[in-house]
């Protein structure tokens, strides 16, 4: 195990999911993918919302099989306190590096 604090990182990926969480508070991976106009697919959004619930940026929520329906329950995420505070210093770090970002 390293000495050293395991560094919080951000990919262009999660952080598209952070801010389309922010905007939506509570999305299944399909409606992420729609909601992002292409830019998630299908293939690696669960992928991408594994790996972010392990960081803790979101958590989700097993929702119970629509009644009556005949469907399979389905998983809710949402961003966790520290996904809005990671998003907020990503992004602000990115708009003092690239001043065109906030415009």
């Amino acid at each position: 195990m390293s000495p050293y604090p395991r560094l919080l990182t951000l990919s262009p990926k999660e952080l598209l999911v952070l801010e389309l969480l922010l905007r939506h508070p509570e999305l299944y991976g399909l409606q992420l993918v729609t909601s992002s106009k292409g830019r998630l697919k299908r293939g690696t959004v669960y992928v991408t919302l594994g790996r972010m619930e392990e960081k803790g940026y979101i958590t989700s929520t097993l929702e119970a099989a629509p009644s009556g329906m005949g469907g399979l329950p389905r998983r809710l995420y949402a961003a966790t306190p520290l996904g809005h505070r990671m998003f907020a210093a990503w992004t602000s770090g990115a708009k003092q590096l690239v001043p065109e970002l906030g415009r």
